[in-house]
């Protein structure tokens, strides 16, 4: 019977998503909906020191905005909750006292003073200090005290740890769905802690007790985890869940734009683009941190952006809706490389997903901003501009920039325009501009005729000088759509008064 295909991912509430951490989501999310399996949020929440409130809500807010729905997790239930570590807690301890009877983990008691004087000694001989199993014999643990002694602390109440015991001298193998086997020899890999004597697991025991007991089937998840794959791997073997192991995925990093290294909050703040899907106020330092969400971007275009950074379909499609990407989505089409953030492809995607909106819905995104300047425009007419101007934006906030001469008539003129346009006997021109918008009938084509045809190229005018003082007077300067659309757009009267103004206000120039 083929396995039931069951993902999760499983943040820590420590601060806000990074977008490395929305494309892991992604990735796992993507797999479960190919394959009709599930999906589930858990809460990774041991490390209690490093928790941050709000953490858990902006997760759930920014996967929930980029359309990244989940079957199970700790905020809609499921048949395996809880769904957050630290309600959990009660049940790691019989795991841990079963990989204690069973000789695959020990007590440990060092300080943390016993600890840091152990490394000081090996790097006074140039050595790196790790706890191993050619060292624990060394340390004070329950493989090097009495039987009576370990008792006698663990009755005295003494502090411990639980760490997992690796075997001598042997090679483990992690079968990696991108990376294919990877080996590594126990003697190079240190006794990680499992369990602490406060009562709560490490991520290590949690993460394999909970993909067990929540039958995750396949985990996807960061590189950053491939070092712990081994212990991972086990610790299925010690507790005999071998035959339910769950495969293995891990993606390659998301890379800094320029040079090397991990994406970073630094890297975003530096060339002025988002790392997190949603803003972020830190409730410690009260900063702000700028999201995808705020910064204008379409939750679609990031989700398609993300999709492609380390995964491709094959093909040259670069615009791929969820759906696309749901049927296209193939683990072994993941790069073993990072991949390199690209700002402008992040705008390239805003820019076409802007596109494949409504005139009405990019409206509505630009009401508020026509508010904010006090304008009040009737709908039609802003529906009608923003249908015009939409292909010039990667962003709703660029339209204010891009389209405020629709709504405001100009009030200064650009000198450089004036100087290379505006040229003796303009004013002349732009009368005759006037003198056939009052007397042609106030159709396009007629105006074109009058205008353009007869007019200019009648009188053997320079057309470049003429209708870019035409546009110099209209909108203030020398930028715009086709110019008879525009006059056409905000109208005659409008039209013929920006016209005089500029007239009234440039005035002839001379020689």
């Amino acid at each position: 019977m083929t396995r039931k295909v069951r993902v999760r991912f499983a943040p820590s509430p420590t601060g806000p998503l990074h977008i490395g951490g929305v494309r892991t989501a992604l990735y796992n999310y993507l797999f479960a909906r190919q394959n009709g399996g599930d999906m589930i949020l858990r809460i990774e929440d041991t490390d209690q020191t490093r928790f941050v409130p709000g953490a858990e809500a902006y997760i759930i807010e920014a996967l929930d905005w980029l359309g990244i729905k989940f079957d199970e997790g700790v905020h809609i239930g499921g048949n395996y909750g809880p769904y957050r570590q630290s309600d959990r807690k009660p049940m790691y301890r019989q795991y841990a006292e079963q990989l204690l009877r069973e000789g695959w983990a020990y007590y440990a008691f060092d300080s943390a003073e016993a600890l840091d004087a152990k490394r000081k000694e090996y790097e006074a001989q140039k050595k790196t200090f790790q706890y191993d199993c050619n060292t624990r014999a060394e340390m004070e643990n329950s493989l090097s005290l009495s039987a009576e002694e370990v008792q006698r602390r663990l009755d005295s109440g003494a502090p411990y740890v639980v760490r997992f015991k690796f075997p001598a001298d042997t090679e483990i193998t992690v079968h990696d769905l991108i990376r294919g086997d990877v080996t590594m020899n126990s003697n190079l890999l240190d006794d990680k802690v499992l369990f602490k004597s406060d009562g709560m697991p490490t991520y290590h025991l949690a993460n394999i007790v909970d993909d067990h007991t929540m039958e995750v089937s396949h985990v996807i998840r960061g590189e950053e985890w491939l070092p712990s794959a081994p212990l991972h791997v086990m610790l299925y073997k010690a507790f005999g869940w071998e035959d339910t192991m769950p495969q293995f995925a891990h993606l390659p990093l998301l890379l800094k734009p320029e040079g090397n290294g991990k994406l970073s909050k630094r890297d975003g703040d530096r060339l002025g683009f988002p790392v997190f899907p949603l803003d972020w106020h830190d409730p410690k330092t009260g900063e702000l941190s700028s999201g995808y969400r705020e910064k204008g971007y379409l939750p679609e275009a990031v989700v398609n952006m993300l999709a492609l950074l380390g995964w491709n379909p094959g093909t040259e499609q670069e615009i791929l809706s969820m759906d696309d990407l749901i049927k296209q989505f193939n683990v072994a089409h993941i790069s073993k490389s990072g991949a390199k953030f690209n700002v402008e492809k992040a705008k390239w995607f805003n820019h076409e997903y802007l596109q494949m909106r409504s005139d009405e819905e990019i409206a509505a995104m630009f009401e508020p901003q026509l508010k904010e300047h006090g304008i009040e425009a009737k709908h039609d007419y802003v529906v009608k501009v923003c249908g015009m101007m939409k292909e010039r934006i990667n962003f709703p906030s660029e339209l204010w920039e891009q389209t405020s001469y629709f709504f405001e008539a100009p009030t200064e003129y650009d000198p450089a325009a004036i100087k290379k346009r505006w040229k003796p006997g303009m004013t002349t021109h732009m009368a005759k501009v006037i003198e056939i918008l009052n007397t042609v009938p106030f159709e396009y084509d007629a105006i074109h005729k009058a205008l353009l045809d007869e007019y200019i190229v009648g009188n053997q005018l320079n057309m470049g000088q003429v209708m870019n003082s035409l546009r110099l007077a209209v909108v203030g300067k020398t930028v715009g759509p086709d110019m008879l659309t525009l006059v056409m757009t905000i109208g005659k009267e409008e039209t013929i008064r920006r016209v005089q103004r500029a007239i009234d206000t440039i005035g002839e120039v001379a020689e």
